[in-house]
């Protein structure tokens, strides 16, 4: 025995620690509350539930079931919405709109993963129960991966891709072990977007058919009344489990909430004129600067509020269709893309209202702009950084301010030399190549919005001799030609977070170029952007990630892919002057989740 003990000490030390319960996990490093955290920071943690708020949404529903494919076009939203909170449905763990990624426990009360992420256990909240009493298990877990995997939509049902296995441990606990095709991001993305389900109140049977049948749930509110497609009304569940768990402290407020259905945009902006709906969010900053001169603004009924979050911007652009010849070349993209006049649509079309969008992930340490590439990031970019814009690797890349005539000479000489290292020149007055064959293309548009940004495009390209067409159509149209690729260029919106992760494959991997119903809008096949995601994907510590992305912006920046368009700074808000909101906002912006009845304070 006395041989056996230096080798077992050797073993021991050369053998994998064992994972630890904790209470939160982050993407990269540690979740910023410490485990005897009492609630987040953005919530007010002593407000006085009660009351009511009344949401509107544009759509309709014919089923209670959002995780089938026959529900897709016809959604019941608060069923499973992030955006109203997880009003019937709840994950296994709770994310915080104050960092970056990270979550903290809910259904499972802690978490345990390894080093290298090769597994994650969640051990379940002993207190944990559904609506109808009945205690959340580690089955109920495990039947709702293997059910969404077998009758759900995705991204439901691909949850499970790269799960090698699935385990009930001990009374309470269930593990994921992952295979090859996991990366470090998969088990934040299982914790938190799934909702689990009752396996006592689930016909597998029948679960891929659409039904009205009113759910069981674990979350904090049950369905009280609903008429299909207009109207669901949920109540306040007083037994509700999670009251007190700290991620849910100042959450769930409203003793009844109600979320009416309109079929246009304009009828329900109406319906929250005349009082029938409590919130609107508002997303053009002519209709903010125009439309609020309404009796109830005036007297203060109704309150417009503007957010600052502290996100990266995301990019909005006209996309150009890599898979058509004309948008080869690099220097042609650039070209085009310079001859977007923005401060003339700005100021005819927008009240001045918007910001040129120049990054990815502007306006945060995840952009490009304005940092020079470190070794980091030039270790990443490997031989392409010769073949990037100086300015683009020194952070000094900015766009072309012009006159805000339309026709900015100085710009549009730059795009016509653009034009020309990419092979098209002037020819009788016509932007040809040197076969004759001119440069022309289409622009498709999906609304009145789109289609006169498209227009103030066309004006501009016309000067210097290339010819655009303008198709606006229905949605039903638009959705079927974008997903097989069928355009030339498309107005399209890449949102962005502070922690992109696996969804970016999807969009500029060369694996989904030429997959149908992806979202490579661009056709992009680059091994250089495959790299930089791969990168970020892997990276362990903050700054690794930092200088992944960075790289990964540089890159998109550089291919001219998009002409970038534009975004807004805030996030605005009009809200009846009884609904509340905690002094904070978070990182994210505002929460409607956090919200509440000031009437309820009384």
């Amino acid at each position: 025995m006395r041989r056996l003990l230096p080798f077992l000490f050797l073993l021991a030390l050369a053998a994998p620690a064992l994972a630890e319960p904790r209470h939160g996990i982050a993407m990269h490093g540690h979740p910023a509350l410490p485990a005897n955290y009492q609630h987040f920071p953005y919530v007010k943690p002593d407000v006085k539930k009660g009351g009511s708020v009344r949401y509107g949404v544009v759509g309709t529903f014919d089923s209670l079931n959002p995780f089938i494919l026959k529900s897709m076009r016809t959604t019941a939203r608060g069923v499973w919405d992030p955006q109203f909170g997880h009003l019937l449905y709840e994950p296994l763990m709770q994310r915080s709109a104050d960092e970056p990624f990270s979550l903290y426990g809910l259904l499972a009360q802690t978490v345990e993963m390894d080093e290298e992420r090769t597994f994650i256990q969640f051990n379940l909240n002993p207190a944990a129960k559904w609506s109808d009493g009945m205690p959340v298990t580690p089955e109920d877990v495990i039947f709702t991966f293997e059910l969404l995997r077998d009758k759900g939509r995705t991204p439901f049902s691909n949850r499970l891709t790269p799960v090698a296995r699935m385990d009930k441990v001990g009374e309470r606990s269930v593990k994921f072990t992952f295979n090859e095709k996991s990366d470090r991001e998969f088990p934040l993305i299982l914790a938190t977007a799934t909702p689990i389900l009752p396996k006592h109140a689930v016909d597998p049977d029948t679960f891929d058919q659409s039904s009205l049948q009113i759910p069981v749930g674990s979350g904090p509110y049950t369905v009280k009344s609903l008429r299909p497609g207009e109207r669901i009304t949920f109540e306040r569940n007083p037994d509700y489990w999670g009251k007190d768990v700290p991620a849910k402290v100042g959450f769930d407020n409203y003793d009844q909430i109600s979320v009416e259905y309109f079929l246009q945009e304009n009828t329900l902006f109406e319906a929250f004129k005349k009082g029938v709906v409590d919130i609107y969010p508002e997303g053009s900053p002519v209709h903010w600067a125009r439309a609020y001169d309404f009796p109830d603004v005036q007297n203060g009924a109704v309150i417009k509020d503007a957010f600052q979050p502290e996100l990266p911007t995301g990019m909005l652009g006209f996309v150009f269709n890599t898979r058509r010849p004309m948008f080869e070349n690099r220097d042609v993209r650039e070209g085009l893309a310079l001859a977007f006049d923005f401060e003339w649509a700005n100021r005819n079309l927008f009240e001045g209202a918007y910001t040129r969008t120049e990054s990815f992930w502007q306006n945060s340490a995840l952009s490009a702009l304005g940092t020079v590439a470190n070794a980091r990031e030039l270790a990443i970019l490997g031989d392409t950084k010769a073949d990037l814009d100086p300015s683009v690797l020194d952070g000094s890349y900015r766009l072309p301010q012009t006159d805000a005539s339309g026709g900015d000479r100085n710009v549009l000489r730059r795009v016509v030399d653009l034009l020309k290292e990419g092979g098209y020149t002037i020819q009788n007055g016509k932007m040809a190549s040197q076969s004759g064959n001119p440069l022309r293309f289409e622009i498709m548009t999906q609304n009145q919005d789109q289609e006169k940004l498209a227009i103030a495009y066309q004006r501009t390209l016309r000067m210097i001799g290339v010819e655009v067409d303008i198709r606006t159509v229905d949605d039903a149209q638009y959705q079927s030609r974008s997903g097989t690729f069928d355009y030339d260029v498309i107005v399209k919106s890449y949102p962005s977070s502070l922690s992109p992760g696996i969804e970016q494959v999807g969009r500029w991997g060369s694996v989904s170029r030429d997959r149908e119903g992806s979202n490579n809008f661009a056709g992009v096949a680059d091994a250089s952007i495959d790299r930089a995601i791969e990168a970020m994907l892997g990276a362990r510590d903050r700054e690794d990630f930092e200088a992944a992305v960075r790289a990964y912006d540089r890159l998109l920046i550089s291919g001219h892919y998009l002409v970038p368009l534009y975004h807004v700074a805030e996030q605005w808000v009009a809200r009846r002057s009884y609904i509340g909101y905690p002094d904070a906002t978070p990182l994210y912006g505002y929460q409607l989740p956090v919200w509440f009845d000031k009437r309820a304070q009384d």
